[in-house]
């Protein structure tokens, strides 16, 4: 068991949220799923709680009511290696929700992600500080990131 779980809070959609985030990452899938009883807050038999792992990372998420709603306070970054990857995961993370700046979305469930290269990080910590500062200009005016263009800026 790892020693931190992400918890997400949805209204009623926590089953649906779930299979498209699985959906969406190799080795992912459903670990347990807890049902509402007689008793339970939701109509009997109704997704109460899921149990699930994407890419060996687990996370929790639970059917809570509106009381609560996700904001870009929390997000989840992607790591993606490639062009391909990028576009990928930044089209079918944003459909249905809202494509941001500097590879920010939210999914349509509310849930904000950052769908970034590795080398990006790299090359804004450059100790060159008109390289970093160049890729960081590039990086604020793109919505989804674009490797080649960040690569372009970092080498002037």
């Amino acid at each position: 068991m790892q020693k931190i779980t992400p918890f997400l809070w949805f209204d009623t959609n926590a089953e649906e949220a779930v299979n498209f985030y699985i959906s969406l990452f190799k080795n992912s899938k459903i670990l347990r799923v807890i049902r509402n009883g007689s008793e339970g807050p939701g109509p009997e038999g109704s997704v109460l709680a899921i149990d699930f792992s994407i890419n060996g990372q687990e996370f929790a998420a639970l059917n809570g009511g509106p009381t609560f709603t996700f904001t870009e306070a929390v997000s989840f970054m992607v790591n993606c290696e490639t062009q391909e990857e990028i576009d990928n995961m930044w089209e079918k993370l944003s459909e249905g929700g809202q494509k941001s700046q500097c590879g920010w979305l939210k999914d349509k469930f509310g849930l904000s992600w950052q769908v970034t290269p590795p080398i990006l990080l790299k090359m804004i910590s450059d100790p060159d500080p008109v390289k970093s500062q160049r890729v960081m200009n590039a990086m604020m005016k793109m919505e989804k990131l674009i490797i080649k263009d960040l690569e372009d800026a970092y080498n002037g």
